[in-house]
């Protein structure tokens, strides 16, 4: 007996030691292949999980700088024990190495390092090559910028020839605004960076902001896009056209809010199909009128959420915003949802945008680029030299009739007023056209009193934008009192004379309100929100 008990314990023994030898170590294999073509790389990445484990997660991981970073790209290992991931490589000229990971028992699996070597296919072209166009952008791309009056800073010039040397090859300026404060502003720097842009090499395009008006008539909404189309290509005419190293307009369409609050805040915000109206009145009039094909700014969430699907809509390239996406990784780019699909009118087969620009960080490094300040817009441009070049194609030189008009005459209508009491808001709802009856591009109202019935203290008076022409001009604080005036249209670009319409209310003393109490002053937190963690500070 005591010799069959030894027996046992060695026997067990002897199977614990060996049980570790004898299991198989998980592997994680890899291999890359790409697909060339004249225009874009199609590479996928496969391999094999060994034993197989179905389910299992496998992570694409790239090295960025030396240091490996993981991808949005992943898969399930198959029943069988494969995996594979396929993804579209927009990048012209890039050298990068790949690694797959898995989780395995709660450790990580590595695959062999892959690299991989973008390059096109070299394309023919009759193109003069003193206009080809440097690939210095992240992933061997075209590289961009976009500035505004912000990169302007008490008025400090921007040295676009550092630009230039700095690799970027294309810059849009901000030259309108559907806000009047803000387009003058816009005006202010549009010509001076454009012409200083191209004489260091830049090719350049403008943007127009645009804000959406508060009405729900389709022909409503098509009257307020036509006229700030017009402002576009009036601003144009001003700026000299097109010319052979100038990009198409584009139109900034990211804010879908009609109405403000008191404070600050959204009330209203225009609808899924008056949006898309909009944006397609705008955009065919601007192609209409200059003979190129506007650019669309805007990012995925808003195109989804915001926007009707439209084939029409497709005709005009897509410049896309998306940031926090390393573009120098050459499968990368905007876009594209995790674990879903964005649905919009420049969806592709497979999920991913049919971009043409990508604005890939608001915080590029300004000083690097010869601006003022410290962030700058980047962008990348998709496609060959060829391709950007076509965007260029076509000048166009504006006549007499395309020019800005000045001191058009203009005639001011006083729709409807409301005064009542003290504690009540006096009100005049205004609209103000041309002589062909549209709408005013550009200028804004007040109510100028008598000076016979001047009150004191001085009320305060608020704009509110129904639509391009018409406003609602809201007084607060005027005293009990009849009184005499005049709603004023001025437009202080001269683009529109001057026109009045006499009015004449009375206004009641209302109940006085009850005293509050003040509240005390609190100290103002400072925002501990980083704007740019996360984004790409090329």
């Amino acid at each position: 007996m005591k010799f069959k008990i030894i027996a046992l314990v060695s026997s067990l023994a002897l199977s614990l030691f060996i049980s570790p030898a004898t299991a198989v170590a998980s592997s994680l294999t890899m291999n890359l292949r790409q697909t060339p073509s004249a225009s874009e790389v199609l590479v996928t990445l496969y391999g094999s999980l060994k034993p197989t484990k179905s389910g299992t997660t496998v992570t694409i991981q790239v090295d960025t700088a030396g240091k490996w970073t993981t991808t949005r790209f992943s898969t399930k290992v198959s029943k069988v024990g494969t995996w594979r991931v396929t993804a579209l490589a927009t990048a012209l000229e890039a050298k990068v190495r790949y690694r797959a990971v898995a989780v395995v028992s709660g450790k990580s699996i590595y695959s062999p390092i892959r690299g991989i070597e973008i390059k096109q296919l070299p394309e023919i072209s009759n193109v003069d090559p003193a206009l080809f166009i440097d690939l210095l952008g992240p992933g061997g791309r075209i590289h961009g910028a976009d500035i505004s009056r912000w990169q302007h800073p008490n008025d400090a010039q921007i040295d676009f020839a550092k630009m230039y040397a700095a690799g970027i090859r294309f810059v849009f300026i901000k030259a309108s605004d559907t806000r009047d404060a803000a387009d003058q502003l816009s005006v202010k720097y549009a010509a001076m960076d454009h012409n200083a842009a191209q004489a260091a090499g830049i090719y350049t395009g403008f943007y127009h902001y645009a804000v959406l008006p508060d009405v729900t008539d389709p022909e409503d909404i098509k009257k307020d896009a036509l006229a700030q189309a017009q402002k576009v290509v009036w601003r144009l005419a001003s700026l000299g056209g097109y010319g052979d190293k100038d990009l198409p307009y584009a139109l900034d369409l990211e804010n879908k809010c009609v109405r403000l609050s008191t404070s600050g805040a959204c009330q209203k915000y225009a609808t899924r199909s008056a949006v898309t109206l909009w944006a397609t009145t705008f955009l065919a009039s601007v192609k209409e009128k200059t003979g190129r094909t506007p650019i669309l700014y805007s990012y995925a969430n808003f195109l989804e959420g915001s926007m009707v699907r439209s084939s029409e809509l497709t005709q005009y390239p897509l410049w896309l915003a998306q940031y926090a996406i390393d573009p120098a990784n050459p499968i990368n780019q905007p876009g594209i949802k995790v674990g879903g699909c964005y649905v919009h009118s420049w969806t592709g087969a497979n999920c991913d945008s049919q971009w043409t620009v990508w604005q890939y960080t608001s915080c590029g490094i300004a000083d690097k680029y010869g601006v003022p300040g410290s962030r700058l817009d980047l962008n990348i441009f998709r496609g060959t030299p060829y391709a950007f070049l076509d965007l260029a194609k076509g000048t166009w030189s504006p006549t007499v009739v395309d020019l800005m008009p000045s001191q058009e005459p203009s005639t001011l209508t006083v729709l409807d007023q409301s005064a009542s009491t003290t504690n009540k808001l006096v009100t005049f709802k205004v609209s103000v056209v041309r002589p062909n009856g549209s709408p005013v591009v550009t200028g804004g109202v007040k109510l100028v009193f008598d000076k016979t019935t001047v009150p004191d203290p001085k009320p305060v008076q608020t704009i509110l934008r129904e639509t391009s022409g018409v406003w609602t001009l809201a007084i607060k604080g005027v005293p009990a009192g009849s009184y005499i005036g005049k709603v004023l249209y001025q437009d202080v670009s001269g683009t529109h004379a001057d026109s009045t319409f006499p009015v004449t209310f009375t206004v009641a003393q209302g109940p006085t309100p009850t005293p509050k109490p003040t509240p005390s002053p609190t100290a103002t937190k400072k925002p501990t929100t980083d704007g740019c963690r996360g984004q790409i500070k090329n």
